[in-house]
């Protein structure tokens, strides 16, 4: 492949006998398609939904240690290094797949261009 200095234009080996000359390439950028989180209302939405799901986990956390601390008594230690792991775990998985039914209820995974879209494999 041959640029040729002056004309912006590719020139390509054509077999044995001389070069094929190819118009310049033009580069547009690809619209990007508006996502469904730009309209405030279905944001409002979306962003409720997401928070009445982190109160639900908030709630249904404090419910299993209010549980988990009337089963008697074992050591301080035990109690709190369980209840550190398993709040922080439950309220860090909720949180993550709370985002991920945000991103998937609303659209927003749907309004993305794939670069690889119209390769070939």
């Amino acid at each position: 492949m041959t640029q040729l200095a002056d004309s912006g234009q590719i020139a390509l080996r054509n077999g044995m006998n001389g070069f094929a000359i190819l118009p310049p390439r033009v580069h547009q950028p690809a619209m990007i398609p508006p996502s469904p989180l730009d309209d405030p209302a279905n944001a409002a939405f979306a962003w409720g939904r997401y928070k009445r799901l982190m109160r639900l986990m908030l709630v249904v956390t404090a419910v299993l240690g209010l549980l988990y601390v009337q089963n008697g008594f074992v050591s301080i230690h035990l109690y709190i290094a369980t209840a550190l792991g398993i709040g922080i775990t439950m309220l860090l998985g909720s949180a993550l797949m709370g985002l991920v039914f945000l991103s998937s209820g609303t659209g927003h995974d749907e309004a993305i261009i794939d670069p690889t879209a119209d390769e070939s494999p």
